[in-house]
């Protein structure tokens, strides 16, 4: 797998070396790509390999680690988001039924590759934000003082190392009614979202330092959840109830399910 995919990014980089071109921006020059559009990552890479703008010289071979991380550091992150969003749609039976009904409506006769298929699933969208809030792919983040606080009368000192528990903010009953509930309908008239809401919803942390992968991630998972709910119908075995799955976690960097999710599935018509 490692060696099929650095032949992959091995081309990316040739092909971005190939179709270089210069585009006028902002009244300057700026370097784009004539098949990939105007410059983005790679591009830069490039650009500061072939200026030699680092005290050290970067070559493919870091390159090439750079966009490993990028493309693999979700992917725990959206599986199990992916993983716990299908568990609580096999838990509430109505959801299913109504987010695979608007899946089906959009791509009907269309390509899941579309974008625009894609932002029409709105009702899809409320339910990621609602297992996020249930789930929140990173329990606890990391963050350091920038300046001495004090905070319900304990001093914290400037630099010292605060960890934040998005977990329990997402259940805290003084910012959401019935915290424990899944009600992907929470969100349906508020304006919360992952980058500009309030610090009361923080699946990708906030500020500065929150997820740099957030657009991507958000789409994996946007993508794998239509193709499973357009393709196949889902439903526990016959001696399992919704409200039976045991829903204990393993929390590390990362909260995923502690036991496996067994399901009936078949093909879509």
């Amino acid at each position: 797998m490692r060696r099929e995919l650095d032949v992959i990014l091995d081309d990316v980089i040739d092909r971005h070396k190939r179709n270089r071109v210069e585009n006028e921006y902002g009244g300057g020059r700026r370097l784009g790509n004539s098949e990939f559009g105007s410059e983005d990552l790679v591009d830069v890479f490039l650009r500061v390999q072939e200026k030699g703008q680092l005290e050290f010289p970067i070559d493919n071979d870091n390159i090439k680690a750079v966009l490993y991380d990028i493309f693999t550091a979700g992917t725990e992150t959206s599986s199990s988001t992916i993983d716990w969003t299908m568990v609580e749609l096999l838990r509430h039976p109505q959801v299913m039924t109504k987010t695979q009904a608007e899946v089906r409506q959009a791509l009907k006769g269309n390509s899941v590759e579309q974008t625009n298929m894609v932002y029409s699933m709105k009702y899809l969208k409320l339910v990621i934000k609602e297992t996020m809030r249930l789930h929140p792919p990173v329990p606890i983040v990391l963050r350091a003082c920038k300046e001495e606080q004090v905070i319900n009368g304990y001093t914290i000192p400037l630099g010292k190392k605060v960890l934040v528990n998005i977990w329990a903010m997402h259940r805290d009953p003084r910012y959401w009614k019935d915290p424990e509930k899944f009600k992907s309908e929470r969100f349906e008239n508020q304006s919360l979202d992952f980058v500009d809401g309030d610090c009361h919803f923080l699946p990708f942390g906030a500020g500065k330092r929150m997820c740099p992968g957030i657009t991507f991630g958000l789409a994996t998972v946007e993508f794998a959840l239509s193709q499973l709910l357009y393709n196949f119908d889902w439903k526990l075995p016959e001696d399992v109830r919704g409200e039976d799955l045991d829903m204990t976690e393993n929390v590390g960097l990362t909260v995923v399910r502690k036991h496996n999710l067994f399901v009936d599935v078949t093909p879509y018509n």
